[in-house]
């Protein structure tokens, strides 16, 4: 959820090692408008972390003491909502696709420019809470409720919480539920840009929604050869919008 503090700022945790770049960046987010806590390296980016409240996390991944994929682990374990971007000097398609498998919304390889950066924490903002009042919020997948406002999977009174992304590409799918969902549309909608490492992410995602709906034969998601996905469930007609 994101926050709603008195003054309608939204807070960012950026754990950045390089003294000098952490700095510019900070500040050029606040002067933005969003408030912006600094830390060097992941030990304490942790602990802030877990005293604070944060409605976007930027992790540099190499930092000294815990790099940025093991914070973002340990912040997982507690926490599947919160956004992070990694910002990385690699451009080893094995790490991005880590990043992503830990459950990153965004990531971006250095050098930047200050205006993608703000593109892109823009973008997840967009994504995070551009929910329309009168979108449909509750699906049935079969066995499964899926409830795209909670974030929430439940079948038979068991509950499994989605990651942002997870909740973005599911409830995309139920919209074009037992029709084709575009790969092209899919990664326009919700990762801005058809590049190479956002499909490769897209398909980790759909692998994880493929394990997490395997309990219910009736409902899958099924390849469509040179197309995209479609989510396949016995549920023909799209169910009325909560209330």
């Amino acid at each position: 959820m994101l926050n709603n503090t008195p003054n309608n700022r939204q807070k960012i945790l950026l754990c950045e090692d390089d003294e000098n770049l952490g700095m510019l960046l900070r500040e050029y987010m606040q002067a933005k408008g969003y408030d912006t806590d600094l830390y060097p390296d992941g030990e304490q980016g942790l602990y802030a972390f877990n005293e604070n409240h944060y409605d976007l996390c930027i992790f540099d991944v190499m930092m000294p003491k815990k790099d940025g994929f093991t914070l973002a682990k340990e912040i997982r374990l507690n926490n599947e909502e919160v956004p992070i971007i990694f910002l990385t000097a690699k451009t080893l398609k094995e790490d991005i696709l880590e990043g992503f498998k830990i459950g990153a919304d965004d990531y971006l390889t250095k050098p930047f420019s200050m205006e993608e950066l703000m593109m892109r924490i823009e973008a997840v903002f967009r994504r995070v809470k551009g929910r329309h009042h009168n979108e449909q919020t509750q699906y049935h997948l079969g066995s499964f409720l899926f409830d795209t406002q909670k974030q929430v999977l439940e079948r038979n009174g068991k509950q499994v919480r989605l990651t942002t992304k997870e909740n973005e590409l599911l409830a995309l799918l139920c919209v074009h539920m037992n029709d084709i969902l575009y790969r092209s549309l899919a990664l326009k909608t919700i990762w801005v840009d058809d590049n190479f490492f956002n499909a490769r992410s897209m398909d980790v995602y759909i692998t994880k929604l493929r394990k997490l709906l395997q309990d219910d034969p009736s409902v899958e998601i099924i390849n469509i050869h040179g197309k995209g996905y479609k989510l396949v469930t016995p549920d023909s007609a799209k169910n009325e919008t909560s209330e």
